[in-house]
């Protein structure tokens, strides 16, 4: 059965504004001791002579300033959003205003969506755009699937009733409500709630009952289409319910049957998360505030081997996974980190989180922690080694310690050195020798490394290859014969044995004229006097040395 949580913050604008001077008057100095971060600061006399104040914020609508957004002291004087700038201030002289940055408002919308993931892997905004700007006046909107997710906090009710209590803890004017639809618990949030009541939650089934004495402005409307229902006298949206779709739709367009079809649930309404979720998910809840680091350090111990257990139940290993850190300020710290081949040793994936948690900043205290696995692979069960490891510890700093394998020893540089920063070589479609290879993250591509590790090659290669072909001179029998001698770095190379020619031509559908009219090359593969070989070519009668062999 689905749920979904609709979350309103009518004064969203202003209330961020008010929170971001907040947030930068608790990094001064002078609250930044060790003895001012030991617990959240409250709230100051002069955040609360800020919050009580007449706030206004202001947009240029072609020349013209009008208000975009106020707050609830402005509102409570008569102030409302639209209503030019000149007239705001004639009814309250004592009104502050600054500039509308709606830009700074996605951004924290979309950071506040993230936080909202410490209840479900399901949240995004709900963008203004989406229901035809009926989101004015700062005001924005957040969507949580919470199906199978309110067990986890004491039900339904208490997964609401929590949700909206830290939000206002934030500082955020929040209302929110709960129903079967998106367009049930979205019209429930705007149309039934107050500061009274700012949680309703609409049992399974009931949406129909819970809708009737709305207002038709709670079906997600353009204004125009709500002013032309109340000038037919259809105030109530239990006044739509005895109208069929052959009578709505020439009066008041498809969007009105549509949205009236959604909110009872009659049509499917889909909900994209912001972030894409894990396939696999754990979650760890601190009875109080973390900020140790012994004490996180224990918390992902568990946290991996719950989900290494669920990867080995599944017969899958993670390649990529994300560490989430929920703070008790609303915000959120992600650590995330990648292996070289699919894994499900926790052992081995616990080192690699060592090097990155001192870069976790708690802050005040971390709530939750969740760790994901973002990317995972097919991993078939592996047999336990029966002998006992007693090597002692590698070198390069200790990075090897513990590393009993290649992808081990590269997940650890690479979480040392950073993303990407271990290289292998991956096979490149090129007739070129030299372009027939490219450098990329160690394990980047798992299943094309396996293919060209068992692809049989027609032709043996050099181990290496010379950055540049370099010109050498070279003496042959005939013009189409190996080389009889050559010199190389000024010293003379006797061949006495010969392998070749093996004819690459240009590669002529490329664009780059140099590339695509370059001459054919004859290789061969040579050994001298010394037993040493060498891989030349030919090209317009000259001769290269492009590679030697091992």
């Amino acid at each position: 059965m689905r749920r979904v949580v609709s979350l309103w913050l009518p004064r969203f604008a202003t209330d961020r504004w008010l929170r971001s001077r907040q947030q930068a008057r608790a990094r001064r100095p002078e609250r930044s001791s060790p003895s001012a971060r030991s617990a959240e600061p409250g709230e100051t006399q002069e955040e609360r002579a800020e919050a009580s104040q007449p706030l206004a914020l202001v947009v240029d609508e072609i020349g013209r300033l009008t208000l975009a957004a106020v707050n609830e002291a402005a509102e409570q004087g008569g102030l409302a959003p639209g209503l030019p700038l000149a007239e705001a201030r004639a009814l309250l002289p004592g009104l502050v205003t600054l500039p509308h940055e709606p830009a700074l408002d996605a951004r924290a919308a979309a950071s506040l969506a993230a936080w909202c993931t410490r209840y479900t892997p399901w949240a995004a905004p709900d963008s203004a755009e989406d229901f035809g700007g009926l989101q004015g006046g700062g005001a924005i909107g957040l969507l949580l699937d919470v199906s199978g997710c309110c067990h986890l906090f004491g039900g339904e009710r208490a997964l609401l009733e929590d949700l909206q209590a830290r939000l206002q803890r934030f500082g955020y004017t929040a209302r929110a409500a709960m129903a079967d639809t998106i367009g049930c618990a979205w019209a429930m949030a705007r149309h039934a709630t107050s500061a009274a009541h700012p949680c309703v939650v609409v049992m399974p089934g009931q949406q129909r009952a819970a809708l009737a004495p709305l207002p038709p402005a709670a079906l997600r409307l353009p204004a125009a289409t709500v002013e032309l229902m109340r000038r037919l006298g259809l105030n109530r949206i239990e006044d739509l319910y005895g109208l069929s779709p052959a009578v709505l739709t020439p009066r008041f367009g498809a969007l009105a049957v549509r949205r009236l079809a959604q909110a009872l649930g009659g049509e499917a309404e889909s909900l994209s998360p912001q972030q894409a979720p894990a396939a696999f998910l754990t979650r760890q809840l601190f009875a109080e505030p973390v900020s140790d680091a012994e004490d996180l350090g224990r918390a992902v111990t568990l946290l991996l081997e719950h989900l290494c257990r669920e990867l080995a139940r599944a017969g899958r290993g993670a390649r990529q996974l994300e560490l989430t850190a929920y703070r008790t300020d609303g915000s959120l710290q992600r650590l995330t980190l990648g292996t070289s081949r699919p894994s499900r040793d926790a052992q081995h994936l616990r080192r690699l989180f060592t090097e990155k948690l001192p870069r976790l900043d708690p802050g005040f205290g971390i709530e939750v922690m969740t760790l994901g696995a973002t990317l995972t692979a097919a991993l078939a069960v592996q047999q336990m080694a029966l002998a006992r490891d007693d090597s002692p510890p590698g070198s390069l700093g200790g990075a090897a310690e513990g590393a009993k394998t290649v992808p081990e020893l590269v997940d650890r540089l690479d979480s040392r050195l950073g993303s990407g920063a271990v290289r292998a070589p991956r096979p490149v479609e090129s007739h070129v020798p030299e372009r027939a290879f490219a450098l990329a993250p160690a394990g980047a591509d798992e299943e094309a490394d396996d293919v060209w590790r068992q692809a049989p090659h027609p032709r043996l290669r050099p181990l290496r290859l010379l950055a540049r072909p370099e010109p050498v001179e070279a003496v042959s029998l005939l013009p189409d014969y190996p080389p009889a001698r050559f010199r190389w770095r000024r010293v003379l190379h006797q061949v006495v044995r010969a392998e070749g020619p093996e004819r690459l031509l240009g590669e002529w559908w490329r664009e780059d004229p140099r590339e695509s009219d370059a001459p054919p090359r004859d290789y061969f593969r040579v050994e001298d006097q010394d037993g040493r070989r060498y891989w030349l070519y030919r090209a317009d009668g000259a001769w290269f040395l492009h590679g030697l062999f091992g």
